[in-house]
């Protein structure tokens, strides 16, 4: 008997560690926590579960996966940990916190979980080493005893997914900072010319309609010539700042080198394009710039050039070129104006 409780027993780590290493197989943060979840659920037979990962420079629980839940408990999308919380408990315990029954346990106020109706749950702090990578919630829509011997395992795998979180966590940053521009934020130039390509092929599959908006920051050399480049990169990142809020979240914001930016807005024919130009111009336009050592706020424009695909070009390196060289028509032509291929109406 005690050899073959032995086989089992080896048979299930066995089982646990093919799962971990399906868990770290992923670098894609929402691949690696759908796993997780998913056989950590299976491992405890619940119904529900979640994770939550922890910003310890802001001490913020942020929700990033679940299911079997509410989408009213899905809403609470990020809470602050307070000292002598039960949140804040399980992450010094560092330890599974087990609650059979959630009525019986004074501590388990929660009306969003209560509301929900969880009566049982374990709660699975992610660490590694001295770092809290954040917390795996198994909830149950009854009061429950839960199994010693899957506690153990789910630990196991506790581990294995913290490191893989962390991996993935790593690799989204990594990624994220080389497509971005260090100063702004925004997509690079190397960014712009991959989704270019592929906002090009999608309009031209489907006959549609794309547009591309070349902007370019009046008189950027005088700001980095009199006030000097601390003053001029502030230029810079209020500027991008603009342009991220005043276009869709469909669209595109890059900055293309230097002073330049460009916009890519998928599904928009001319008159659109104009529209969103001319917003983007206005919005700059009322601008002003507070910079170190100058006792004025710096007032900035913009020129731009608009270009349409299929009405202007017929593909992107055209569409560029096109919306290129329209903005430099409007900078020739007195600056702080929208150019197009031709005169549009807005009506």
């Amino acid at each position: 008997m005690a050899d073959i409780a032995t086989q089992t027993e080896a048979k299930s780590l066995h089982e646990i560690i093919k799962i971990s290493r399906m868990v770290v197989s992923s670098l894609d943060l929402d691949e690696v926590l759908q796993k997780i979840l998913l056989y950590a659920r299976e491992l405890v037979e619940t119904p529900a579960g979640s994770i939550a990962l922890f910003d310890e420079t802001t001490s913020t629980m942020t929700l990033h996966a679940g299911t079997g839940l509410s989408e009213e408990f899905m809403m609470r999308d990020s809470w602050h940990v307070e000292a002598g919380g039960l949140t804040r408990k399980i992450l010094d315990q560092r330890q599974l916190f087990i609650v059979d029954d959630t009525l019986d346990v004074s501590f388990f106020n929660n009306p969003l979980a209560l509301a929900e109706g969880i009566r049982s749950l374990i709660a699975v702090p992610l660490c590694i080493q001295d770092t809290i990578v954040g917390i795996l919630y198994l909830d149950d829509f009854k009061p429950r005893t839960f199994d010693a011997s899957a506690c153990e395992k789910l630990a196991i795998l506790a581990s294995f997914a913290s490191l893989s979180i962390a991996n993935a966590r790593l690799h989204e940053k990594t990624s994220r900072l080389a497509s971005t521009d260090g100063l702004t934020g925004l997509f690079n130039h190397r960014q712009f010319k991959r989704i270019l390509a592929q906002e090009v092929t999608r309009t031209q599959r489907y006959s549609s309609e794309m547009s591309l908006l070349m902007i370019d920051i009046d008189n950027f050399k005088h700001f980095n010539d009199l006030y000097g480049h601390p003053c001029g990169d502030r230029v810079l990142t209020n500027v991008a700042r603009l342009l991220q809020d005043v276009f869709r979240e469909a669209d595109h914001v890059f900055r293309y080198g230097g002073e330049e930016f460009v916009v890519i807005l998928p599904l928009s024919g001319p008159k659109d394009a104009v529209i969103a130009a001319e917003r983007a111009r206005d919005t700059v336009e009322s601008l002003s710039v507070a910079c170190h050592g100058v006792d004025h706020p710096l007032g900035v424009t913009v020129s731009v050039g608009v270009a349409s695909l299929p009405h202007d070009a017929d593909s992107g390196d055209a569409l560029l070129d096109v919306a290129d060289r329209l903005m430099y028509q409007a900078k020739n032509q007195g600056k702080n104006r929208v150019h197009t291929p031709q005169s549009i109406k807005l009506s």
